[in-house]
């Protein structure tokens, strides 16, 4: 009998852990928790899978180099966790120029590393992990190019341009002081060194890398090699990602019919296969990329697209893949918001299928960009305010959950297939929808009701009015949860059973040994 009331006891315990582990999301206080790491083609955080949704906002540090502007960063941040955002990448540089970090080779601005400092303890604040790129491949805030003027400038020979980032060795060596300065730079706010810092979720090499000088992407491929190593010899805590759009090369030469028409340097395949690499990244702007090519055509482009490199990622690198940079410009020809949400739930989808058809090798996208109200002069057409907008937000915010809820699921083993569709969606829907799409479209849904609600009232037949997009993700994920914690309960009734026969059948053999 003892031997069964451990049982129960143990049964519980275990039960409580689960429980705990099933409703903790994955916006928690970076304080009490690891760093985030990978397991084959898979993120994991403190052992279990990682998907997140997160966003791009590069001004951050810019911005908080200004104490008083400062709250534009705290706003960005509270309405991104209140969004369940969990990732954020930004620009650790800012190379010479206005409200520069790095005013000349190896000369730092202490005012706008103080602003850094700010933006990751601000991050920390709000639970929101971030990628911080060490250089831009193009002019803004400096760049290859600076890095090339500032060698002409002390003169050094044979610096032709800013192709010669990647090979001439002083112009490697300003780069490496420059990620040295910045991975072991402690933060002026929290006493932590950044390279110790468990809110920064991974290192870029750089904002899209690109190199005119050879389009076969060995060139860039050597340099990556060998900042990779570079970066992985001063900090060994934190992911490391090179920040390529996606480009193939020579490589696999096959596979450059998925580019758009053209090539920039890069070979997506080979650079990746850097083993100090701990991820792929791709880029999509298809807007620009086929520009005045039909949404039709952008939408099959970006299908393409999506799906050859999470077919690469999953099967010849065997690493986790993160949409890193993808919108839709406001300033596109007969631009409506309507066409820009319906594009971000064709990504979010793609992304959340891909998820889970390999149960997170797709690990998350980031969106194209979160800014903060009053700053009309860092509208590049793809920002958005949450707060300003809130159809957009609902389905930032519904992807969030959805990428969790799958999380969970992955770790749990249970599928999609296990959720009652009639618990999910709304009774007028159930004939057409299933939870799946149901999850994942809620804006287009949400129109179709409001419409079946219309002809409701002009028949003069009342419909439940729809709930708003992120109070039903709210209610869709505590299903979720439920079902999760009713199979819990199951297996353990089952096994509790079967204790429960061992223990009779104990008692029985003692029974007939006294009888004997």
């Amino acid at each position: 009998m003892a031997s069964f009331t451990r049982a129960i006891s143990s049964f519980f315990a275990l039960l409580c852990l689960l429980l705990l582990a099933i409703v903790t999301e994955a916006r928690i206080n970076p304080n009490k928790l690891g760093f985030v790491t990978t397991k084959g083609a898979h993120f994991v955080l403190d052992g279990s899978p990682f998907l997140f949704n997160g966003f791009n906002s590069y001004w951050l540090m810019h911005v908080a180099a200004e104490p008083s502007e400062r709250y534009k960063v705290s706003e960005v941040f509270k309405e991104a966790s209140a969004a369940s955002l969990s990732v954020c990448r930004t620009w650790a540089f800012s190379d010479g120029g206005d409200t520069a970090l790095q005013i000349s080779h190896g000369v730092y601005d202490e005012r706008v590393f103080q602003g850094l400092d700010f933006v990751i303890s601000e991050a920390r604040k709000y639970g929101i992990r971030l990628i911080l790129s060490f250089v831009n491949n193009y002019k803004d805030f400096g760049g290859r190019d600076q890095y090339a003027q500032w060698a002409r400038n002390a003169g050094i020979l044979n610096v032709n341009s800013e192709d010669d980032f990647y090979t001439h060795p002083v112009l490697k060596d300003y780069y490496k002081n420059h990620v040295q300065k910045i991975v072991t730079r402690v933060n002026s706010m929290t006493g932590i060194a950044y390279k110790d810092d468990n809110t920064i979720m991974a290192w870029e090499l750089m904002n899209e890398p690109r190199c005119n000088a050879d389009y076969s992407g060995k060139t860039i491929n050597g340099w990556v090699q060998e900042m990779a190593s570079f970066v992985k010899s001063l900090d060994q805590k934190h992911l490391l990602e090179i920040g390529m759009e996606g480009f193939y090369g020579d490589s696999m030469p096959e596979k450059k019919e998925f580019n758009p028409g053209y090539q920039v340097g890069t070979d997506f395949i080979s650079s990746h296969l850097v083993k100090e690499i701990d991820f792929a990244t791709i880029h999509a702007y298809t807007d620009q990329w086929l520009s005045g090519q039909s949404d039709d055509a952008q939408a099959a482009f970006m299908q393409s697209w999506m799906t050859s490199h999470w077919q690469d990622s999953t099967t010849i690198l065997k690493k986790p893949l993160v949409l890193a940079e993808f919108g839709k410009s406001s300033k596109d020809p007969g631009y409506n918001q309507n066409a820009r949400d319906t594009y971000i739930s064709f990504v979010y989808r793609n992304v959340y299928n891909f998820a889970k058809a390999s149960r997170g090798t797709m690990g998350g996208s980031l969106i194209w960009q979160l800014v903060a109200q009053g700053m009309d002069n860092f509208d590049d057409g793809y920002s958005i305010i949450l707060a300003q907008n809130p159809s957009t937000a609902g389905l930032i915010s519904g992807q969030s959950h959805a990428m969790t809820t799958l999380a969970n699921l992955v770790n749990s083993h249970l599928e999609l297939s296990d959720i009652p569709v009639q618990s999910l969606v709304p009774e007028p829907l159930r004939a057409t929808a299933s939870a799946e799409d149901y999850l994942l479209n809620l804006p287009k849904f949400d129109q179709e009701l409001s419409k079946q609600r219309q002809e409701a009232v002009d028949e003069d037949r009342i419909f439940n009015p729809p709930l708003d997009y992120e109070s039903y993700a709210d209610i869709i994920l505590l299903h979720l949860k439920m079902l999760i914690f009713m199979k819990v309960l199951r297996s353990m009734e089952k096994a509790l059973l079967n204790c429960g026969d061992t223990t009779r059948n104990i008692h029985s053999r003692n029974s007939l040994d006294r009888t004997t």
